[in-house]
């Protein structure tokens, strides 16, 4: 799991989605502050993304570079301290140059409930299963060439999200 939180902190650019009407709405954030398992953001309460929170806050994203990826899900909070706020304002560049304070905007953390961690890269790949609320860890389906042996309809501990 760690491996997967330190590919979050190099990697801020993620790719959120939300959902309004049962629509998918997908846009790139970047992370703003982690600690442990909790992704800080930073939007404007003018911003669509902001009320699709509102209304259904569960959220799912991705970083990925090359062969790996990490996604992520849970439900957004809306419960950020001010000093957090006034953190995440004063540590990012582009933030400031957009908004005159850090009170001009709202914030989320989103405490990871779930994560997947996936590395293509070595043979067999790699597919990990976090599930942070129970503490379970478990393999996830990367392919048919790399299923159990001994029972090939048992591909994963892990049920598929469709």
């Amino acid at each position: 799991m760690e491996k997967a939180l330190q590919f979050l902190r190099e990697h801020k650019d993620v790719a959120l989605a939300t959902s309004e009407d049962n629509i998918p709405k997908l846009r790139i954030f970047q992370i703003m502050k982690q600690e442990g398992n909790v992704l800080y953001f930073a939007t404007s309460e003018k911003k669509a993304v902001w009320h699709e929170l509102r209304k259904n806050p569960n959220v799912e994203l991705i970083a990925y570079e090359g062969n790996v990826s990490v996604r992520c899900s849970g439900m957004a909070n809306f419960n950020v301290e001010d000093e957090t706020k006034r953190w995440i304002y004063d540590h990012n560049d582009v933030l400031s140059r957009l908004y005159n304070s850090y009170d001009q905007m709202v914030y989320f953390c989103l405490p990871v409930a779930e994560m997947d961690y996936y590395d293509l890269a070595p043979t067999p790949p790699v597919f990990k299963h976090f599930d942070l609320m129970t503490g379970e860890v478990s393999n996830g389906f990367v392919g048919e060439r790399y299923c159990h042996r001994n029972n090939p309809s048992k591909h994963s501990s892990y049920p598929l999200k469709t």
